[in-house]
């Protein structure tokens, strides 16, 4: 990997943890408790619980996407960074750059 390629990439995951910083947000806000005083009607309480798990569901792999995100930013600098875990070859720019962190290849994520 080129220092160019290193720098955009690390350019790029600094992008994906602010995204994902402001999709927690929005989460957490989503995914708070249903209050049994609101008069919303029973189907309407159901539909509110509903989405509520799937904010929840939704925000739980948010927070391990940021978890992943932050840890490939501290090992972007690492000669083996872009390596797969798995078979140690090189993993593809375009995985890496939609997926900054990736650690396996293609063929090995399957």
């Amino acid at each position: 990997m080129t220092i160019e390629e290193r720098n955009l990439l690390k350019k790029r995951i600094i992008e994906k943890i602010t995204e994902t910083k402001r999709k927690i947000v929005l989460l957490e806000e989503a995914s708070k408790p249903i209050s049994p005083e609101n008069s919303i009607g029973r189907v309407s309480r159901m539909d509110a619980i509903n989405n509520k798990g799937v904010s929840d569901a939704a925000l739980r792999n948010a927070k391990r996407q940021l978890n992943s995100l932050e840890l490939a930013a501290t090992k972007v600098d690492s000669p083996d960074f872009g390596n797969c875990a798995n078979c140690k070859r090189t993993i593809q720019a375009a995985r890496l750059m939609f997926m900054p962190q990736s650690a396996l290849c293609v063929r090995c994520a399957r």
